[in-house]
This record gives C-alpha cells, structure tokens and sequence, in this order.
C-alpha cells in the first residue's frame, strides 16, 4: 500500500522559516571563513571551526523544520534520536574538512572545488542520515535514485558557488551573498530530496516509532543554539566580523610583508646619482674621502 506524503501541512511556514535559518547558519559560517581567509591570527583554526559548526547546525536545524510539515496520512512519523544527533556530528565534520580545505588552500582552484564537494557532500549526508532515523509504524520509504543524484548535485553546487564567492569577493554583502546562495540551495536540496521518498505501508505491527517530530523540537534546537551563541559572541569579540572593515590588506603591503619576517624593517636603498660629466663624478668622489661609488658596485 502506497502512503499518501505531505510536506507542507503547515502550509508556507515551515519552509519560510527552514530557509531563515538555512541562511542565519550559513551567513554566521560563511562571513566565519572569509575573515579567516584574510588573517594569519593564531585564532584562524577556531574560526573556521566555528564556521564549520554554524553552516551545518543552520542546515540541520533546516531540515528538521522542514521535516515538521512532513507527515503520512495513514501512520503517524516518528525520529530515532541517536541516527537524528548523529546526522547533526557528521554533517559537520564533513562540512568542516570542505572549510578547512578551503580555508587554507584557497588559493588554489583545485582546492576549492576539492572543499566545495565535501562540503556539499556533507549536507547531503546529513540529510539522508536524517531521514534514515525516520520511524513509520508498520512502514518503510524508499528513494528515486534520479532524484536523489540530482538533491546531491545541487548541495555540491550550491557549496562550491558559495565558496568561490568568499574565496574570490570581500566584503559584508559578498558573504550575504553566498550566504542567499547557500540557503535558496540547501532549502531546494531538502525539497528536491523529499520529492524522491516514497512511503510503503503494511500492516501496522503496534511498534514504538521512536520521538515524534514536535517532541524533538526542543532537543533539536539546543545544539545549534549554542553553536549559533558561540558566533554570536565572536561577532561581539571581533565587530570586523561583521562590518568587513578589516577584509583588506593595506595597498602595497606591510614592511615587514615585503621582507618576509614580521618585526625586520626593510633596507633603505638609496638612490644613485646620475653624472654627465666625468669631471662631476671625479669632485664628487673628491669630496667623499673613503665612500665607496655607487657606479663601482
């Protein structure tokens, strides 16, 4: 027996607020990587990590917003909560190795595509890993691969899109951007992927089916609460986080940039002056006893 799927009894709402907070985590992540991308401060591996954490705790909170208008009309839905925060810890993991690739590698094109696909990769991932902790009573879901391979195609593209914009564009509204980017991409990847499931009943067994969805709003909002306080919180410590007025190095560089060693000043080379006449460059050495000519170097 074929279930009948909705996705959106709550009507707009539900996707109205899964792509919000799809765009809150990955602006807080992205504008994370561009300003490490722009420093050499010891704290440059916390940011990325950070940023790391508020991209897949934005898209996983995204997805099980979402998920909250998903119900079967014939069985009541239910999560496993071990696969449910295992999808959270592995989502971002990989999302962390795609910013890290691309946090210090970034100026290579092999680099960020590298980064892009296991970032995108890892909100794939995530997503599956979420639905594969989803409970039928007397059910179970199948997949349209074709429609799956396409869900997979738009998070590795949506992520590699939004890298290069922080990689290649500085600047606040740059990252908004990519941060747009990234959340009409994870949000459609989520829909997209929801269009390949496919519910087939049997006869209901009276089997636990697990925590029902607004059961686990609560737990489920914790995580990235504190991922997303923690960026939060950095933004207060570092206002340039935001206000990109630090994205720039000064023109030129810094003296100690041109040396290659932080604290050396450059040398001074003076210019060599320019005779026409011999007889001015033999005064010249006449009233200099004991210099050397800079025309004899």
């Amino acid at each position: 027996m074929q279930g009948t799927i909705d996705g959106f009894s709550y009507g707009l709402v539900t996707p109205v607020a899964a792509f919000l907070m799809a765009v809150l985590g990955s602006a807080l992540g992205l504008r994370c990587t561009m300003r490490c991308l722009r420093t050499r401060r010891a704290w440059k591996p916390g940011g990325l990590a950070l940023g790391a954490a508020s991209i897949g705790s934005g898209v996983w909170t995204m997805h099980f917003i979402a998920m909250t208008g998903f119900v079967v009309a014939e069985t009541p839905v239910g999560y496993d909560r071990l696969t449910t925060f295992a999808s959270l810890v592995v989502g971002i993991l990989m999302v962390g190795v795609g910013i890290f690739i691309v946090g210090y590698r970034a100026s290579t094109p092999m680099a960020l595509v590298t980064g892009g696909i296991i970032t995108g990769l890892g909100i794939a991932t995530m997503h599956y890993l979420g639905m594969a902790g989803l409970r039928l009573d007397g059910g179970n879901i199948d997949y349209d691969i074709g429609r799956v391979a396409l869900s997979v195609l738009i998070a590795v593209a949506a992520a590699t899109s939004a890298l290069w914009v922080v990689v290649s564009r500085r600047g606040f509204l740059a990252s908004l951007a990519a941060s747009l980017v990234m959340g009409v991409a994870s949000t459609g990847m989520h829909y997209t992927a929801m269009t390949a499931v496919h519910v087939h009943l049997e006869e209901a067994g009276g089997a636990a089916v697990g925590e029902r969805a607004t059961e686990l709003l609560i737990p489920m909002l914790i995580g990235p609460a504190v991922f997303l306080l923690m960026a939060g919180v950095a933004v207060a410590v570092d206002p340039l986080l935001v206000t990109g007025g630090g994205d720039r190095e000064p023109r030129g560089g810094s003296t100690a940039a041109a040396c290659g060693r932080s604290g050396v000043p450059a040398q001074r080379i003076r210019p060599r002056p320019a005779y026409r006449d011999p007889a001015d460059r033999t005064a010249a050495r006449a009233s200099r006893p004991g210099a050397p000519d800079l025309h004899d170097w």
